[in-house]
């Protein structure tokens, strides 16, 4: 249960693979729309069988477009079957043939859909968006259909009535607590009828929350600013402006010119060192208004329909507002402990933030610009200003962070501080050359896990900087080690400059393999429990 749960979790927040910015097209030549799909014929399709890859790795050199929809359909019915033979048990509900049979339960849609969600947000193609456009829905009633299951929750609450006289180890008891949390947050003891209306918001709300990310992935992707002016990028980094370079070349321009995207290795520094005022607000409007532009992907009407399906959902949930619905499960718990906190920040982070802006501003009218500061005037002075006070060129110090150098000292320090070594393994399937997979190994030499590391933007991967598991360990039935995803958006390198990344970019890895450690180091029992969701 607590598997599909997951799953759905992907397929309304990641399931596009662009939840911000995002990037690339395809390069697969091996391309068919979903609805081929189904005709799989002879071929065996990967995600539906056991991997014999080195550690168990998926086989991306093997999987095609066109097994991604058979194979979520395939997990789904399985699942199905597997969800009915607990619920229609006959022997009186117990922790093991409930609790952990639900644990055991979608092994198949699990493997399938942790890989499409993960090539789905790093590189994704029109058709795997196609696909997380149509399957969204789908997992949305298939999630329904076991958390609104009656006979099932009745078995998973008669084992949790009696969580104190059935001697569970903490992680059991823990295992029962939140399959039971999570049917009760799902809707299981509402009525029919309100059950029927919650499938209903489900439904919708998934596929709205795809045609969302769709829409920004157009309109990031769409959008360019071409310069043709060498001054108007003023002291640009010599390794950003040959990126800049090869992306008017790779978009086809044929002139001496350069092209900049709303990619944030490509928006961020054109903000900073650009003296053209009107190019910057280009730049900046660009980002701050996709999904506004009144065409076909604006997402004004979604985002209005997603917050009143939202509200509703929380009324039939019996909590005031989405808020107080979503916070329910979170460490705050209610929106008034955010607000006190948030209270608690805001006069004097107002403060210092006024101040900056007079100095920006004022910085501004010294240059003899007129008017007010606006946001694409920003990172501009911040840049400035910080040079005039402290002489620091936050670009000086890009050739001390080449991004190898600081994911050696990434890994240098994982060692120092627990043992662990990484070894690269070029053999291994990637889902793009870029990836560079390492298997990590204990002091001792034991495997402890593989890591896939992703670093460069795209257009065919969101924006931001995340990390996810492609396998989560557990020992349930029998020790399953974990297999686990970085995934950035630096800026790659070129033919004539190598990727040098910022403070805050180099900042990113570290923090971002802290989220890769968690992963790894996960010990326990129960694969719902594991890396991330412990808390």
């Amino acid at each position: 249960m607590n598997r599909i749960c997951g799953i759905l979790l992907a397929a309304t927040l990641i399931a596009t693979g662009c939840q911000q910015q995002s990037q690339e097209t395809t390069e697969d030549p091996a391309q068919a729309g979903p609805d081929s799909a189904g005709a799989m014929a002879s071929d065996i399709n990967p995600l539906l069988t056991e991997w014999t890859t080195p550690f168990g790795v998926p086989p991306f050199d093997q999987i095609r477009d066109e097994h991604y929809m058979p194979a979520l359909r395939a997990g789904m019915v399985e699942h199905k079957a597997e969800i009915e033979a607990i619920a229609a048990n006959r022997e009186p509900a117990s922790f093991e043939n409930t609790i952990e049979a639900l644990e055991r339960s979608g092994g198949t849609l699990d493997q399938a859909s942790r890989v499409f969600f993960a090539i789905n947000s790093a590189h994704s193609n029109e058709v795997t968006r196609d696909v997380a456009t149509e399957i969204a829905p789908e997992l949305s009633a298939h999630s329904d259909d076991i958390t609104l299951n009656d006979a099932l929750f009745q078995r998973v609450r008669a084992v949790y009535e009696q969580r104190e006289s059935l001697d569970l180890n903490p992680e059991q008891l823990r295992l029962l607590e939140e399959t039971h949390k999570q049917f009760v947050r799902a809707g299981a003891n509402l009525d029919d009828d309100a059950k029927s209306r919650l499938r209903e918001i489900n439904s919708e709300l998934a596929t709205l929350a795809q045609d969302f990310q769709n829409n920004l992935l157009e309109e990031t992707n769409s959008f360019e600013l071409l310069v043709t002016d060498r001054t108007d990028m003023g002291n640009l980094p010599e390794s950003l402006v040959a990126a800049a370079a090869q992306e008017a070349e790779r978009r086809g321009h044929d002139c001496e010119c350069w092209v900049f995207t709303l990619q944030r290795p490509s928006i961020n520094p054109f903000l900073e060192y650009s003296p053209n005022r009107d190019l910057r607000q280009k730049m900046f409007e660009g980002y701050a208004m996709r999904g506004d532009n009144d065409n076909e992907f604006d997402n004004k009407e979604i985002l209005a329909r997603m917050a009143a399906l939202r509200a509703e959902r929380a009324g039939l949930m019996d909590y005031e507002t989405h808020a107080h619905y979503v916070l329910s499960d979170n460490v705050a718990e209610t929106p008034e402990r955010v607000y006190e906190l948030l209270d608690k920040v805001w006069t004097p982070a107002l403060e210092v933030a006024k101040q900056e802006r007079e100095a920006l501003q004022a910085m501004m009218n010294d240059e003899g610009v007129e008017g007010a500061l606006e946001g694409w005037d920003w990172r501009h002075y911040t840049e400035k200003v910080r040079k005039a006070r402290y002489a620091l060129d936050q670009e000086a110090l890009r050739p001390y962070f080449e991004f190898t150098a600081v994911r050696d000292g990434v890994f240098d320090t994982a060692t120092r501080l627990w043992g662990i070594t990484f070894v690269e393994r070029d053999e291994l399937p990637k889902w793009h050359p870029d990836q560079q997979v390492f298997e990590v190994k204990e002091a001792d030499g034991t495997h402890l896990a593989i890591v896939y590391m992703d670093f460069f933007a795209r257009e065919s991967k969101r924006g931001g900087a995340w990390m996810n598991a492609l396998r989560s360990q557990q020992r349930l039935d029998g020790e399953v080690t974990p297999i686990v995803t970085n995934n950035f958006n630096y800026p790659p390198p070129t033919d004539e400059t190598p990727s040098l990344l910022s403070m805050t970019e180099a900042s990113t890895l570290f923090h971002e393999f802290g989220h890769a450690l968690h992963g790894m180091f996960s010990d326990v029992t129960y694969q719902s429990l594991a890396g991330t969701a412990t808390p």
